[in-house]
């Protein structure tokens, strides 16, 4: 897979753990097919998908922390590369995909505290996607943590209402009613 693709420019980012670049067909593709089927019922439009600017967090997946000791001199150096492209375009929505590279991005970002793997678990993920959803600021890089591997049947139950909601639709609903909200102050629309 080449290290990335897409335009810098475009507003919507992927940074995705070398080691696991199915994310982007298992977990992206249906969470893009619920965000277009809700923008197109909400505004009959549709976002132009071929520019989103996709890019593996390191360059060597041989690099990519596997244990308590995870953050090496390395990834150090990938971090500074990556934050200066972010800072440099601005980005309005930054999703990663599971605990590396959210950790990955919050060092881009500096925020504190750092943490290590066994930090970020599927319910802190899950929390922390919804705070991001809560704090959505369309004036600064929203960082969208999404889940590496949900499990076959899709099922994540967000709460007693939201039965057979699956996380793809639930993720895709969350971030589709942003960019909905914000229409005017995103350039990704088709035609």
């Amino acid at each position: 897979m080449k290290r990335e693709s897409g335009e810098k420019t475009y507003p919507i980012w992927l940074l995705v753990n070398p080691k696991h670049p199915a994310v982007r067909h298992n977990i992206w593709s249906p969470v893009l097919a619920e965000i277009q089927d809700r923008v197109f019922k909400e505004m009959h439009m549709r976002i132009d998908s071929t520019n989103i600017y996709v890019r593996n967090a390191v360059e060597d997946s041989d690099i990519v922390p596997k244990t308590l000791n995870w953050w090496g001199p390395e990834v150090a150096s990938e971090i500074e590369s990556f934050r200066e492209i972010a800072f440099q375009y601005k980005p309005k929505i930054l999703i990663t995909f599971g605990a590396f590279t959210y950790e990955f991005m919050r060092r881009v970002y500096e925020i504190k505290p750092e943490k290590g793997p066994k930090s970020w678990g599927t319910t802190k993920l899950g929390n922390e996607f919804g705070r991001s959803i809560q704090n959505f600021d369309i004036n600064k890089t929203n960082c969208i943590p999404l889940l590496r591997r949900v499990i076959e049947s899709g099922k994540f139950i967000v709460d007693p209402d939201s039965l057979g909601e699956n996380y793809f639709q639930y993720v895709g609903t969350k971030i589709a009613d942003k960019i909905i909200e914000n229409k005017d102050r995103f350039n990704i629309w088709v035609g």
